[in-house]
């Protein structure tokens, strides 16, 4: 195999392990993510793109969403890989898994006015 498809492999394979161990918010997002059921938009979960997964991504529209803990705070990393998806013409939210818990009408909210263009 060469260098490349490995990296990918591993990428997929990484992501296929997320799918099954997603954390709560994660599974209470992906509730209302999939199937279409925020205004008609397909969702996936646990996207590679490149040498990333996404949380979740909106392919038609380029949008990701990410949840977030507390180990993500402050995270260089992060927005190294926030820029790296913008390059490649993804737009990133991230929601803070508290936020996703506790405030998840306001977080669809936000998520929907990205996808129909009323976010700057």
């Amino acid at each position: 195999m060469v260098e490349g498809e490995e990296k990918r492999a591993a990428t997929v394979q990484r992501a296929r392990s997320l799918r099954v161990s997603m954390t709560a918010p994660e599974q209470r997002l992906w509730a209302h993510l999939r199937d279409r059921r925020l205004g008609g938009y397909k969702f996936v979960r646990q996207m590679p793109i490149g040498r990333y997964v996404a949380d979740f991504a909106c392919r038609e529209r380029r949008l990701i969403v990410e949840v977030d803990g507390w180990q993500h705070a402050e995270s260089r990393g992060d927005r190294v890989r926030d820029e790296a998806l913008r390059v490649q013409g993804y737009r990133v939210l991230r929601f803070w898994n508290d936020e996703v818990s506790r405030e998840m009408e306001n977080v669809l909210e936000t998520i929907l006015a990205a996808l129909e263009g009323r976010l700057d």
